[in-house]
């Protein structure tokens, strides 16, 4: 990654950052907890961008738009939210099983 890359990167990370402190308090509320879920369980495609964040940004704008909660969004189940949203996403957990596993039916 070259240096324009991280630029570029860091400009659309503070512009994704600044959509989410223009939602609703409950809003910003919900998405950084989803925002510590995600980072938490790992989703590889973090590192790829922020798609996934923006995509759940786009939903809480629209959300906040037509004058909805954010629980009539996500649901009362954020977690569950969320697992739904990565269920066919790879996870750093998924890679170190793998690992783990590779590395077990070497040794035996």
């Amino acid at each position: 990654m070259g240096i324009k890359d991280m630029i570029e990167g860091k400009k659309e990370w503070r512009a994704h950052v600044a959509r989410v402190k223009a939602l609703p308090r409950e809003y910003q509320i919900v998405y950084k907890e989803i925002q510590k879920y995600f980072f938490k369980v790992g989703p590889v495609e973090l590192t790829e961008g922020t798609a996934l964040l923006s995509g759940i940004l786009d939903l809480f704008e629209e959300g906040a738009s037509l004058g909805k909660g954010v629980l009539e969004v996500t649901g009362t189940d954020v977690a569950a939210f969320c697992d739904d949203l990565i269920k066919d996403s790879k996870t750093y957990a998924d890679i170190y099983q793998e690992a783990t596993m590779a590395t077990k039916k070497a040794t035996d």
